[in-house]
């Protein structure tokens, strides 16, 4: 259920906007050196900012589904930029639902609080991507 509605050209924008987010914050996981540099930094940042929970040490397990992620998301991203439409946004929707599950889930199980930032986003864009979409524009006055 949607409490609002956007025009088609509205609602593809925001898949658009959503896959360049996805882009621009995933790119990190997809190699291993990349996510070890990103883990790092956002261990720092909770560090300095004393944020409750965990960051343990990498190991390969946690580089491999890091990578997995990354990858998967990149080309899931380039198909909605690519491609975007109304039925790739409702998936991205479910799977932002997802994500904000499991990130929440694993906040409370004990990982760092950061991962709550990028949890906003997940919202944010799966809320979006539910909006009721109208396929004729507003009639002028």
């Amino acid at each position: 259920m949607t409490f609002f509605s956007m025009t088609q050209p509205q609602y593809i924008r925001t898949v658009r906007l959503s896959a360049a987010y996805d882009l621009a914050v995933t790119w990190v996981f997809a190699t291993p050196w990349t996510f070890a540099w990103i883990y790092g930094l956002l261990q720092g940042i909770a560090t300095a900012l004393a944020l409750p929970g965990d960051f343990p040490p990498l190991n390969p397990a946690h580089m491999l589904m890091a990578n997995l992620l990354g990858s998967v998301v990149i080309v899931w991203s380039l198909a909605r930029w690519l491609q975007p439409s109304v039925q790739l946004g409702r998936l991205d929707a479910l799977a932002r639902g997802l994500f904000a599950l499991w990130q929440i889930y694993a906040v409370t199980q004990g990982a760092s609080a950061i991962i709550l930032a990028f949890t906003a986003f997940e919202i944010v864009f799966g809320v979006l991507q539910m909006a009721r979409v109208s396929h004729h524009a507003a009639k002028q006055p």
